[in-house]
């Protein structure tokens, strides 16, 4: 054990001898603690306090199925210990929550408005003890003593740090001072973040070929491609979690064996545009694997799930309108640097909901390029001729119907995306009636009606300027027209984006 952790844990257990962490993790942006003392376990979730031993039980489950701490050695533990039980993936009544559960209006329908409801009466109860806030002024002293004299010795031997490994004691310490991690998206913001560098490039990951992983190691780092570990599932494969040797945590796309002949294309294409992109709103290529009869490729490692999963509620919290936006404006960042800032032009293809990541921060990345193409590169070529690939819904009609793929196809798979982004409805739902059915139809007739508000995902529960939401709807509806001579180009969808972005801003400031 370090001098430095060594030195927390006497502090802590001297300054609160009746207390100690039982463990402690993140979900999503929750930061979740189970602390132990003489009058049994209680739970803390970014500082809310709860005690009630069913409600501890319900929220810990509710995590656990959502894909949090799950398998995980402590936390079983401390549900045998403090609970009573184990807490386990195949557990039935920890599945994940969906949009169903989250839209009752029981009691039971979310973490966050069952912690809420408790009002000011147990706010005593949901801070931590004077003493442990006593000691962390001593904890920090403590630390700059420890630590600082080391940096010049040992900053050569610092390694990358595993971001899914549990928390440290002093992570727990700042979860309990209710600190959050610097670049968190705010959940309803008072002003709006000024943009970032229009088309800024990523920050320098390891470099294609630069990660080199035989076969037995990816497997150990998948624990034999565990079920566990299983982030996704499309066309060209299974997507799962891995960590590295090193500790570094990677995302593994494994080609599916049955169809190895029929995907060859796809397995190239996509490590040779992955390998000419580098930017902060696509997902980065750090190396592949092509040997027998595995095809495999190692991408960074995004945690926070699909903006589908978001939209859905299966993370327990629902995005808010600033998020949504910042989430339009990260994928039109991301389409005007494959369109024209990239070594050549690439056209995605397959622009949709579940191939837009999340960070923990809610940044948007955009992945899957197995269906990716370099787009027109001479002066007087308007168009590449081309079999038709995506995915239903997002497809645009002209390209569908002459096979003439442009840059404007993505542009149309992104006025339907962001419809879906506002809406939170699939671009085609079968169960619905059939003038609900086609999405962005419903959508459109109800714009010229004038029930713009009607429209917005009923899960919003905050107010937004109808003004905001017509613009929105009308950029996504000029993205979507039937024929790209109708449709602007990216670069400047991102730029009326960041001019709604300031007139919400202004609203907000307003209110």
């Amino acid at each position: 054990m370090s001098p430095v952790v060594l030195a927390l844990l006497i502090l802590v257990h001297s300054s609160s001898p009746e207390r100690a962490l039982a463990a402690s993790g993140a979900c999503g942006s929750d930061r979740v603690a189970v602390v132990e003392s003489s009058d049994g376990c209680y739970l803390l979730v970014d500082r809310e306090r709860v005690d009630d031993l069913d409600s501890v039980r319900r929220i810990l489950g509710f995590y656990v199925g959502s894909g949090c701490f799950a398998g995980d050695g402590e936390w079983e533990r401390v549900g045998s210990r403090c609970l009573g039980r184990n807490f386990g993936v195949g557990d039935g009544d920890f599945q994940r929550a969906g949009r169903k559960l989250l839209l009752q209006p029981t009691s039971t329908t979310s973490i966050p408005d069952d912690l809420s409801k408790r009002g000011q009466a147990e706010e005593e109860n949901s801070q931590m003890p004077d003493k442990i806030y006593l000691a962390i002024p001593g904890m920090f002293l403590l630390c700059c003593a420890v630590i600082c004299p080391c940096f010049r010795t040992k900053k050569k031997n610092l390694n990358k740090q595993n971001v899914s490994t549990e928390m440290t004691l002093m992570d727990a310490v700042a979860t309990f001072e209710g600190s959050s991690s610097p670049d968190r998206a705010p959940a309803t913001p008072l002003r709006v973040p000024p943009s970032p560098s229009r088309f800024a490039m990523s920050p320098q990951l390891n470099r294609i070929g630069s990660m080199h992983l035989s076969v037995n190691q990816i497997m150990k780092a998948t624990h034999n491609f565990s079920t566990s570990l299983k982030l996704g599932e499309g066309g060209f494969g299974t997507v799962y979690k891995a960590i590295c040797p090193d500790g570094q945590v990677v995302a593994i796309k494994r080609a599916k064996k049955e169809l190895f002949s029929s995907l060859r294309d796809e397995f190239s294409n996509e490590i040779d545009l992955l390998a000419k992109i580098d930017h902060g709103n696509l997902v980065k290529l750090l190396g592949y694997t092509d040997k027998g009869n595995e095809r495999i490729i190692i991408t960074e490692y995004v945690p926070n799930g699909t903006l589908r999963e978001h939209l859905d509620g299966q993370h327990g919290k629902i995005l808010d309108f600033n998020q949504r936006l910042e989430i339009s404006i990260d994928v039109a960042h991301a389409l005007t640097y494959l369109h024209l800032y990239a070594e050549k032009p690439i056209i995605h293809r397959d622009v949709k909901s579940s191939n837009i990541l999340l960070t923990e921060s809610f940044r948007a990345k955009v992945s899957d390029f197995g269906f990716a193409r370099i787009g027109p590169t001479g002066a007087d070529q308007t168009h590449i001729l081309t079999s038709v690939k995506g995915t239903a819904g997002y497809l645009d009609p002209e390209y569908l119907k002459t096979y003439k793929l442009t840059p404007k196809s993505d542009v149309f798979s992104f006025g339907i995306l962001l419809i879906e982004i506002l809406t939170a409805r699939r671009p085609v739902e079968m169960k619905r009636s059939i003038e609900e059915r086609v999405t962005v139809r419903w959508a459109f007739k109800n714009y010229n009606d004038g029930n713009v508000m009607a429209l917005l995902d009923p899960m919003l529960k905050e107010a937004v300027d109808g003004e905001i939401v017509m613009k929105m709807l009308g950029l996504a509806f000029q993205c979507a027209a039937p024929t790209r001579a109708d449709r602007p180009a990216m670069k400047e969808v991102g730029e009326q984006l960041w001019e709604i972005r300031k007139d919400y801003g202004r609203s907000l400031r307003g209110n």
